[in-house]
């Protein structure tokens, strides 16, 4: 099992964060029902350790105080330009807890539709779902490969192979699509050389 060592922070100084971060740990709080929030750190190379193993929506044992909790990342910032995690909040849960959170859709494949010309417009990137912590996705993955001009999936297509999450969205939104890629008519092409020349 992927346990994460953590240790109880005491001080919350600035100062006292810029060295947590500085000695390579990334500052963090834990909670859940039941439990008193507790302020940790943890070995920033051990918690991506973890999280590349479980993935992101992944359950694994924090041992805190003599004893191990399970729980989920459920929310983190990070330096937009490094990515290094500057801190990170845990959910305490077990198997059953119903959690609400976000899972990123991932395409893969180039489509037919593409190789004829056409063009792949993703409209959501993120989908909103309920779901119980054991069955939540780390992604959703929608293969694209043989995708026509004109096809699109929908987030009531994708149901039936997530049905042990509850999506937010609406059945009817559209989450990708291979589209037609727009042809200049003659009126935009003239304007175009108009702009360009001055005439």
């Amino acid at each position: 099992m992927n346990t994460l060592e953590v240790q109880v922070r005491q001080s919350f100084k600035r100062s006292a964060l810029k060295k947590l971060r500085n000695d390579g740990k990334v500052p963090a709080i834990v909670y859940g029902r039941g439990m008193n929030t507790e302020s940790i750190s943890m070995k920033n190379a051990e918690l991506q350790k973890v999280i590349k193993k479980v993935g992101r929506n992944g359950i694994f044992p924090l041992h805190l105080n003599g004893k191990s909790i399970n729980v989920i990342l459920r929310d983190y910032q990070s330096n937009p330009v490094t990515k290094d995690l500057l801190h990170v909040d845990f959910l305490q849960v077990d198997k059953h807890t119903e959690i609400d959170t976000k899972v990123s859709v991932i395409l893969k494949g180039s489509s037919k539709g593409e190789k004829a010309g056409g063009i792949v417009k993703q409209f959501l990137h993120e989908l909103d779902l309920t779901a119980k912590a054991n069955d939540i996705p780390d992604t959703i993955e929608i293969d694209t490969t043989d995708f026509e001009i004109g096809h699109s999936v929908r987030v009531s297509d994708i149901k039936k192979a997530y049905s042990n999450c509850t999506f937010k969205q609406d059945d009817d939104e559209t989450i990708v699509m291979v589209d037609y890629v727009k042809a200049h008519t003659e009126e935009e092409e003239e304007a175009a050389e108009v702009e360009t020349t001055g005439v």
